[in-house]
């Protein structure tokens, strides 16, 4: 009896042995690096989306652009050159989803302050209210770090080309002018070669976190 039981312990130390083998081979086959998508309008939903892009199913890239900064700086494409970036569309009076978007974009601030090859790029959807002025006083009650994130205004054609046919973010009026726009919640996650690799919903700490994992997971896409 005594010998059952010293060969049945013996077996199950072997057992236990190979499960924890086969499970962290599982594990790590399941774990396997796996790069963002590069999402093109056509993956996108229309109301999103210019009519005229719409059914685009690759080669999209962010358009080249000139904005205003905070400062009263011109900024461009050219300041994010090489940079992988989170951008954004709002406006400083809105009362609903900005402040928890804006919010966020600071905790995202934090977690790349020291980050050389990440950015922030928030666009302002009323350009005829957010002026220099207001946009610095903005940046300053929320803690912009110049160096890591503008906060854009400029013509409003332009920016309304750029969320409708570039970043593929913001939503038709169809009720006021021809520019008119409705922002949404979404983060988008922009590589070095200007393309969209992810959309977040900007309200909620859970998807910040997932930006955040995707951001490192970009990283690692430049050091293969």
């Amino acid at each position: 009896m005594l010998s059952f039981f010293k060969d049945y312990k013996i077996f199950a130390i072997v057992f236990g042995v190979i499960s924890i083998i086969i499970v962290s081979i599982i594990y790590n086959t399941l774990n396997v690096y796996r790069p963002l998508p590069i999402y093109q309008p056509a993956m996108v939903s229309t109301e999103l989306v210019d009519s005229t892009i719409q059914h685009q199913k690759k080669y999209h890239k962010i358009a080249d652009f000139a904005l205003i900064n905070q400062n009263g700086k011109t900024v461009t494409q050219n300041n994010y050159k090489d940079k992988i970036y989170v951008a954004d569309f709002f406006f400083t009076t809105c009362q609903t989803i900005c402040p928890i978007m804006t919010n966020h974009m600071v905790d995202i601030q934090k977690e790349i302050l020291n980050d050389d090859e990440v950015m922030l790029l928030s666009h302002s959807v009323t350009p005829e209210i957010d002026t220099v002025a207001q946009l610095k006083r903005y940046a300053i009650e929320k803690g912009v770090i110049d160096r890591k994130w503008n906060l854009v205004t400029g013509n409003k054609k332009d920016i309304y080309k750029l969320a409708r046919k570039s970043y593929l973010a913001v939503k038709d009026n169809g009720d006021g002018g021809p520019f008119d726009m409705i922002h949404t919640e979404n983060f988008m996650l922009i590589d070095k070669k200007r393309q969209i690799r992810g959309f977040y919903d900007g309200t909620n700490s859970e998807e910040i976190e997932r930006l955040l994992n995707d951001i490192a997971i970009l990283k690692e896409e430049y050091k293969n």
